[in-house]
């Protein structure tokens, strides 16, 4: 396992992490959230991002929670949920 991690962090072919075949996408405050479970040992790993528009400039916060579900719909709505909660507690600064 450990392995096959380091195989496709230093591989010029290294395959990056299945993720979901649907993006789900909320807005939420002037914010966009994009989740995008990531499939993980036969369950769904919490994943997605945040971005908004600051005139003609759009940021982008990624994340990858150590959380995992046994459903995609699980996973995304899971990531949606966090990501409300960060950007109550944080706002723009997740950008930063």
């Amino acid at each position: 396992m450990i392995g096959k991690f380091f195989k496709n962090l230093f591989s010029s072919e290294g395959e990056a992490p299945k993720s979901a075949s649907k993006e789900t996408m909320v807005v939420y405050d002037n914010y966009r959230i994009i989740a995008q479970p990531q499939s993980s040992s036969g369950q769904w790993q919490v994943s997605g991002r945040i971005e908004k528009d600051f005139g003609e400039t759009t940021k982008t916060h990624r994340f990858i929670r150590a959380d995992t579900l046994p459903g995609e719909t699980d996973a995304a709505n899971e990531m949606i949920r966090k990501a409300k909660m960060m950007i109550d507690q944080q706002g723009d600064t997740i950008f930063d």
